[in-house]
């Protein structure tokens, strides 16, 4: 079975190099172009290319899908099937219907919830216990497909966004090879999504990391580790932004109000939330290396009864 593999950013890696192992023909990998990256905005090609020239493999990096020579160079490779990892675009028409065997997806949430772009970050922000893998067959909406399987994993108490896309990587390739053997024995299930259970994980921006410390402890907790590596949280400190990068609660509360800073030492910083106090474990201030709350003491004073959360001054203009 000849394989045409569509994938991008590093989740996609662990399953292209699934499909080598287990012996598969790639016939050549499609991804997004290079783009500008990090703060000196070089040009740096996608995981999946640098993971593909290592292997040896033909690399294609159309600007747009919706281009007869993309489709022409598809037929040149005429592969049995596509899988589609991570690509970035919504596959047209014309190339879900030409490989024999179909387009497969892996889909990092036991779907149809939580479809669309983040749903590993939106799994930990809404705090749900449970997530997994879903291998489905394409069709023209967004991960509306039919399910082939499923693998289910439990979420950590305290696992960040960074950890469990690590930890779904791994889970996605082996669930992908049980997914093309099955295909290449015409042994593939087809379950129909239930579209009235149906929920969505859009991009995530800049500005959903802002912690509203009226909202309770556990949400701004789970807030914390959905947007962990990025875009991270931040609040507000003496006009400064200060990121938060690892935090716990304590299920009791001050008569302060959100935002008041009940204790600070090397133990972490304890904040009134809407419910419960916040005890903030790592923090990373402007120009300034993430650091725990015991190392930023020893050079640095934090008040009791300081406020978090009010506007501060970035990059010369002031933020509400």
């Amino acid at each position: 079975m000849k394989v045409l593999f569509m994938g991008t950013p590093e989740f996609a890696v662990e399953s292209l190099e699934k499909i080598v192992d287990g012996g598969w023909e790639v016939a050549g990998v499609v991804t997004q172009p290079d783009r500008p990256k990090g703060r000196g905005k070089k040009i740096q090609p996608p995981p999946v290319k640098v993971k593909a020239a290592e292997l040896g493999i033909q690399v294609y990096q159309p600007v747009a899908l919706r281009n007869k020579a993309v489709l022409d160079n598809i037929k040149r490779m005429n592969p049995d099937i596509v899988v589609v990892v991570a690509y970035g675009q919504i596959l047209p028409e014309d190339i879900l219907d030409f490989p024999p065997m179909g387009c497969i997806n892996v889909h990092a949430s036991l779907l149809p919830k939580y479809r669309g772009a983040a749903p590993i970050n939106w799994a930990i922000i809404n705090g749900d216990k449970t997530t997994g893998i879903t291998t489905m067959y394409m069709d023209k909406g967004l991960d509306t497909g039919d399910i082939i399987f499923q693998e289910e994993t439990r979420i950590g108490d305290r696992e960040t966004a960074g950890e469990l896309h690590d930890r779904l990587a791994v889970l996605g390739g082996e669930v992908l090879v049980k997914t093309l053997r099955a295909v290449e024995t015409g042994v593939a299930p087809r379950l129909p999504q239930d579209n009235s259970k149906a929920s969505y994980a859009p991009q995530l921006d800049r500005d959903l990391g802002e912690i509203h410390w009226d909202n309770d402890g556990e949400s701004i907790v789970n807030l914390i580790r959905g947007t962990s590596p990025w875009p991270g949280c931040f609040t507000c400190y003496r006009g400064r932004r200060m990121k938060i990068w690892k935090a716990g609660i304590l299920n009791r509360d001050s008569r302060e109000r959100p935002g008041t800073i009940i204790h600070a030492g090397r133990d972490g910083i304890q904040v009134q939330t809407g419910k419960g106090l916040l005890v903030i474990e790592e923090i990373q201030m402007p120009s300034s290396r993430r650091m725990t709350v015991d190392e930023y003491l020893r050079g640095n004073t934090m008040n009791n009864g300081e406020t978090l959360g009010d506007s501060c001054e970035i990059r010369g203009r002031k933020i509400d």
